[in-house]
């Protein structure tokens, strides 16, 4: 039998990729985005003619909203919770609307599943290893992790929203029995990420420098001061502007882990799961890499630090230990970092 799924935040990397899965594995999907003055259906485009794909308006931080998406569509199958005012910096500016839609959404979800006798409905919840914050273990080999039984200490609001919803769907499945997971998902990327997310900014700026040297520099000489980069004619190119270059992360690519999703939601036993590569680099190596792959070694002078790019509060270590899903779901990653890189440059 066809399963249906219902994906909320589906206009986002992650649920434009799970939507991709989940259809070529045959499910009816019904994809959920908030009303927006804006199109931001670019990375749903392509499934605008699969049959078994339809695009609905809710607000998952409403709970009338929440009720009537569950009314509408019957006989769902598995629910994946994406949605979140994802971004950390944006957390601190807007805590508010990050805690409404990123925290109370999750259990707006569950309580009308709760009320609506929809027990049986598998629901996934999309965790972050920003939980863990400043927080980690370290092995016998003296190297820091972060498992599942790592504590987490969140370091800014959006950490903060979604360390409740995570405490939510534990305690929906040891109360009301619900098979609900949460996946703590390390850092990942691709060529549909965000472009205020540093990965793609970065990414964003090396094309864009590229077409600008191909059309206006060429071979010339280049010149520089503290904000821009001048061709022989002077003319301008503004340097890419970052904050924090020595924090580290564990980067993976999201086609991946929504694999790692669909996998939990099919387990006898609701479990919560790490999933990372196990592999921690820093912006400097990310940039290293990506300049790299453009014949560029001398970087430094394009970059500014600027202040602007701290966050209040900075988690500086992040790698992931992934051993529990490696052995009970069977996942593995296929890409690191310098394959990653490569395809987000040749997107």
């Amino acid at each position: 039998m066809t399963k249906k799924a219902i994906i909320t935040g589906i206009t986002g990397q992650d649920g434009s990729h799970l939507a991709d899965l989940l259809l070529e594995k045959n499910y009816e999907v019904i994809g959920v985005a908030r009303r927006c003055s804006v199109d931001t259906t670019q990375r749903i485009q392509h499934l605008s003619y699969n049959n078994n794909f339809k695009l609905i308006e809710g607000d998952i931080a409403d709970v009338s909203s929440v009720i009537n998406i569950f009314k509408d569509n019957d006989n769902v199958d598995e629910v994946y919770n994406l949605a979140a005012q994802s971004h950390v910096a944006t957390s601190f500016k807007q805590p508010a609307l990050t805690w409404d839609i990123t925290g109370k959404g999750c259990l707006n979800l569950l309580q009308a599943l709760l009320d609506l006798d929809l027990r049986s409905v598998r629901f996934y919840q999309a965790s972050s290893s920003e939980m863990f914050g400043s927080s980690y273990d370290v092995n016998e080999h003296g190297e820091k992790y972060q498992n599942e039984e790592t504590k987490f200490m969140p370091n800014s609001p959006y950490a903060i929203s979604k360390c409740a919803a995570h405490h939510c769907v534990r305690l929906f499945r040891d109360a009301y029995a619900f098979h609900a997971s949460s996946g703590i998902l390390f850092n990942h990327e691709g060529p549909r990420r965000g472009e205020n997310f540093v990965t793609q900014k970065i990414v964003r700026w090396i094309k864009n420098y590229q077409r600008w040297t191909d059309k206006v520099v060429g071979r010339g000489k280049r010149t520089y001061d503290a904000d821009n980069i001048y061709s022989e004619n002077q003319e301008p190119f503004p340097k890419l502007r970052l904050g924090n270059l020595d924090a580290y992360r564990d980067w993976g690519y999201a086609g991946d882990y929504v694999k790692a999703m669909w996998m939990m939601l099919q387990q006898d036993t609701p479990e919560d799961y790490v999933i990372c590569t196990g592999e921690t680099h820093t912006i400097r190596d990310f940039l290293n890499i990506a300049f790299a792959q453009v014949g560029i070694n001398d970087w430094e002078g394009m970059v500014v630090i600027d202040p602007e790019f701290y966050r209040p509060c900075e988690v500086d270590y992040l790698r992931g230990d992934c051993s529990k899903a490696r052995k009970k779901l069977g996942w593995s990653h296929e890409y690191n970092l310098e394959r990653l890189v490569k395809l987000m440059l040749n997107a």
